[in-house]
């Protein structure tokens, strides 16, 4: 049994280590297209060049953001006769069809009101009336920046690009829980910019992707897809050799959950929408025709949720293992209190073969980090969001992950909220 452990701790660890040097090694690869990407964002635009965008909010009992989700889209850096909105509020029982009502007098804005049916039918519903060259849709509990959409359409100039996503950050954090996932989203916004330029990119999220209208005349709309239609409508794509890009600074804002219990449902919901996707378009993975997504990023992910979850549950049982020891040296002996100052000795330094890899994984998670922040944000920031994130965040994945398992092993059904 010791020795299956062993193994399995091995295996984990150099998974991750390999993981972790091909993200690096991406990143030297890709510093170059970084910078063409910003000179290409400060070059100024012929107003007629701009392609137009339509943006299909659709909201269930989101009173309290929508709002904002769409002032944020009117303020958009971009002219006026070139950007279309539709709101489709999907049967909505609070005061949501109300909401949107405050903004049936712009001209570029149209209103549907529709029985429930869930996100994608309201989308889809939104694209029978789309005549645009580009369109897009933003969640009702998301905000976008002004300068998001020309950060994006640039990168339709490359006429092999299908659909472009943005950088996902997280919206006035006010606690603990809220804070360390501002650093996991930073952590995100690299891990995608990575994944782009290897044509992995292997999610469409809700909040502001953009994609050439084409796409769902060519592929058909949304599915229902366990409950994760944006992933589902980009591995689609990529089965059919369509190119999925991210442009990093194109940001977009989104509430994230508050509680604990909010997180895991939506985490779950996540995990469990890419096992069952992934098993729904089996035929991609290591399938050499599709590249790295096919190839490395489908089988490192799904290895991943594994790995991660031996790794968390070997270092609990450490500690319980530990506690055991403990407890039982105090019936043998009782307390001991005596104090002494501790000293160091570098005789006693562990130099063993997994104490090393262990402290390469971490020093690689901790570079990758800041890489990660300073993409972010333009520039490295400490925030006590770092701090909780490190503590704390590998000990709560272990519950999702188990739940997203379970649900996807039994056939469980998954709920929005």
């Amino acid at each position: 049994m010791a020795e299956l452990q062993s193994i399995l701790l091995y295996c984990s660890l150099f998974v991750s280590l390999f993981f972790e040097v091909f993200l690096l090694i991406t990143y030297l690869e890709v510093r170059s297209e970084l910078k063409l990407e910003e000179e290409q964002f400060m070059k100024p635009r012929i107003e007629a060049s701009y392609p137009t965008v339509t943006v299909v909010v659709p909201c269930f009992n989101e009173e309290r953001t929508v709002k904002a989700t769409i002032e944020s889209i009117l303020n958009l850096d971009y002219p006026k006769d070139k950007l279309s909105l539709i709101l489709v509020n999907d049967g909505s029982t609070d005061g949501t069809l109300k909401a949107l009502s405050g903004f049936k007098n712009y001209p570029q804005v149209s209103i549907i009101d529709k029985e429930n049916g869930g996100k994608h039918t309201a989308v889809n519903l939104a694209l029978e009336n789309v005549k645009s060259d580009l369109v897009g849709c933003l969640d009702a509990d998301s905000f976008v920046m002004p300068e998001a959409l020309q950060r994006i359409v640039p990168h339709f100039e490359d006429a092999s690009v299908m659909a472009v996503t943005p950088s996902i950050k997280v919206h006035e954090p006010k606690n603990i829980l809220q804070y360390i996932q501002k650093t996991e989203y930073s952590w995100s916004i690299f891990l995608r910019r990575m994944l782009s330029s290897m044509g992995a990119l292997y999610v469409t999220p809700g909040p502001f992707s953009i994609f050439r209208t084409r796409v769902f005349q060519e592929l058909g709309n949304y599915r229902y897809a366990h409950m994760t239609e944006d992933m589902e409508m980009a591995m689609r794509m990529q089965k059919n050799h369509y190119k999925i890009v991210n442009s990093h600074g194109a940001h977009v804002y989104t509430v994230t959950p508050h509680n604990i219990k909010d997180l895991v449902k939506q985490r779950a919901r996540w995990t469990y929408g890419f096992l069952n996707n992934t098993f729904d378009y089996r035929g991609l993975l290591l399938n050499k025709s599709y590249g790295h997504f096919g190839m490395f990023i489908m089988p490192i992910a799904i290895i991943s949720i594994f790995s991660s979850l031996f790794m968390v549950l070997n270092v609990l049982w450490g500690f319980i293992t530990r506690g055991v020891q403990m407890f039982t040296r105090y019936q043998a002996v009782g307390f001991n209190w005596r104090f002494s100052v501790p000293s160091f000795d570098w005789y006693f330094i562990n130099t063993g073969v997994l104490s090393i890899i262990v402290a390469l994984a971490v020093a690689l998670t901790l570079f990758i980090l800041y890489l990660s922040l300073k993409l972010s944000d333009g520039k490295f920031k400490f925030h006590r969001g770092i701090l909780y994130y490190l503590f704390l965040y590998t000990f709560m994945v272990p519950l999702w992950l188990v739940k997203a398992l379970f649900d996807t092993a039994f056939r469980r059904k998954v709920s929005w909220r």
